[in-house]
């Protein structure tokens, strides 16, 4: 079995400045990433991948023992590039380096550390195990729910319900249960990339619910917070 771990970590981040090699409790943020990738799944044959348009997000990467050749092309560092797009460009490039082919791609989101390597793990086993599944995504319990609060502006220029429920349903527990996606981590089929598919969600995703906490770092209170949570020893066990 072969397995691609990818870290994309672009420059741009306009949120948190420099957030992916920002200092979070005594070390740069990419290294979580970089450590738990070394970590996994040691019975496979593992390759870990890292996409970047920067120097420094590179030096600091070689020096937590990720190296590479690869710079990503301007295109695809923008705040329009897809994120699918930037996986497949450096898969390309990474099995025709290697002269290799892989039968899964692990991407871990550098934004999103709070995982640990029992919930990647227990992950690949869901995919693996549904040989139709072409992807599979990290979830928590949803905070929202679009067919109880989320609302948005109809033809008429009037507000309604994101989703409708059949009128025999009246309570938001009897509704199906929906999920917030925390970007944390994306497992996918190789044959994923052959599609032409433009996002992970696809008719035939898994998902994998964590039952800790998971949020992807975008905004300085994300990262206030973050701060406070290790500060007050909330993440025992996760980072």
């Amino acid at each position: 079995m072969k397995i691609l771990i990818t870290l994309c970590a672009r420059g741009g981040s306009k949120g948190i400045p420099g957030k992916n090699i920002i200092d979070i409790n005594g070390k740069p943020l990419i290294a979580y990433s970089i450590e738990l990738a070394k970590n996994l799944l040691p019975q496979y044959q593992i390759d870990i991948a890292l996409s970047t348009d920067v120097k420094e997000i590179k030096n600091v990467a070689n020096e937590w023992g990720l190296s590479t050749p690869y710079n990503r092309p301007t295109e695809l560092a923008s705040d329009q590039a897809g994120k699918v797009h930037t996986i497949h460009h450096l898969l390309r490039f990474e099995e025709k380096r290697l002269n290799k082919g892989y039968d899964y791609i692990l991407d871990l989101d550098v934004s999103s550390p709070l995982r640990t390597k029992e919930d990647v793990e227990n992950a690949f086993e869901l995919i693996h195990s549904d040989t139709n599944a072409l992807s599979l995504f990290s979830v928590n319990p949803s905070h929202r729910n679009p067919y109880f609060n989320m609302v948005e502006q109809n033809e008429q220029g009037y507000y309604d319900l994101v989703k409708k429920l059949p009128q025999s349903v009246l309570s938001r527990q009897a509704s199906p249960v929906v999920y917030d996606l925390n970007a944390s981590f994306y497992w996918y089929r190789r044959s994923f990339f052959d599609k032409g598919l433009t996002t992970p969600i696809t008719p035939k995703s898994l998902v994998y619910e964590m039952d800790h906490i998971c949020f992807d770092l975008d905004h300085q209170d994300d990262l206030l917070y973050l701060k406070f949570l290790i500060k007050e020893q909330r993440l025992s066990g996760i980072l």
